[in-house]
């Protein structure tokens, strides 16, 4: 039986930073563009809209899988976030990415490191920051050193983490770095829940009850396009979120570019924010209006 190209490619996995520069080095040589997608690992189908947007912008694509323990604080689920390399790289085989960068903690944190990046701006505007305030200062500082260690030329980061992706293009325009950042859109299940790697911490009874911020956010979006008062729809957003038996974090309607609060200038871009818990799970999503 003839196997074809695509069963028999297996995208190539570097862990220490001269193979990576040595992997860089030769795309460049061969005059390719290259494209980074940062991730976490545990991929999902969220993950692989950015891979197919990535191959269709350059010619290398690179996916980063690190688990970076910057921006979790004490409390949270660093020990517990799934990690699920093996089925990572299988998946990543399948959809041809060039090159899998996989870092240990140790590569990218040595011994004596002291240095990080602390963003204000959109990092600082009260949502995300405001329960997790130690988050963007270890969001930026990865990126930062993924976007120096892998040179791209593009990367593509996904519009879930909405306030994560304006924290990373401010960060590209403040360092001068060569690289253009570009979000992708949300990937959805069939019942409107942002996809996320997270989600498999939810029981089945939260899981149908998840996707009320969705619910929440398209109502939301609909009663501001139809002229209802900013404050009675955010109210009513809230109530219907707890209702339905989750603790709301924020909701709210932002700037759609600086994520400040609206000026109600005509023409402003809206962006609804949510960000909701359940059982031991935090949700977050946002919609433009």
């Amino acid at each position: 039986m003839k196997i074809s190209n695509k069963a028999k490619h297996r995208p190539r996995v570097i862990r220490t930073l001269p193979g990576l520069r040595a992997a860089i080095a030769q795309m460049r040589k061969r005059d390719r563009t290259i494209a980074l997608v940062p991730t976490m690992g545990a991929l999902h189908e969220g993950h692989f809209s950015l891979v197919r947007r990535a191959q269709s912008r350059a010619d290398c694509v690179i996916v980063s899988i690190f688990v970076n323990p910057t921006q979790f604080a004490p409390h949270e689920d660093l020990t517990t976030y799934p990690r699920t390399f093996a089925a990572d790289v299988a998946a990543l085989a399948e959809r041809q990415a060039a090159l899998i960068w996989a870092p240990s903690v140790a590569t990218m944190y040595p011994e004596g490191f002291a240095t990080r990046v602390v963003p204000n701006g959109p990092a600082t505007v009260g949502l995300e920051d405001l329960s997790r305030p130690h988050f963007f200062a270890g969001v930026a500082t990865v990126v930062a050193k993924l976007l120096i260690q892998c040179q791209p030329d593009i990367a593509l980061f996904g519009e879930k983490d909405y306030q994560q992706l304006k924290v990373v293009a401010q960060l590209v325009r403040d360092l001068g770095l060569n690289t253009r950042i570009i979000g992708v859109p949300i990937v959805r299940e069939g019942d409107g829940l942002a996809l996320s790697s997270r989600n498999r911490y939810l029981t089945a009874a939260e899981r149908e009850i998840a996707p009320a911020v969705y619910r929440a956010l398209k109502q939301a979006a609909a009663q501001i396009r139809a002229g209802t008062a900013l404050t009675e729809v955010l109210a009513k957003a809230r109530g219907t979120v707890t209702q339905a038996g989750l603790q709301v974090d924020y909701f709210e309607a932002r700037n759609a570019e600086t994520l400040l609060p609206l000026k109600a200038s005509p023409g402003e871009p809206i962006r609804l924010l949510a960000a909701a818990r359940i059982g031991t799970t935090r949700l977050i999503d946002n919609i433009a209006v």
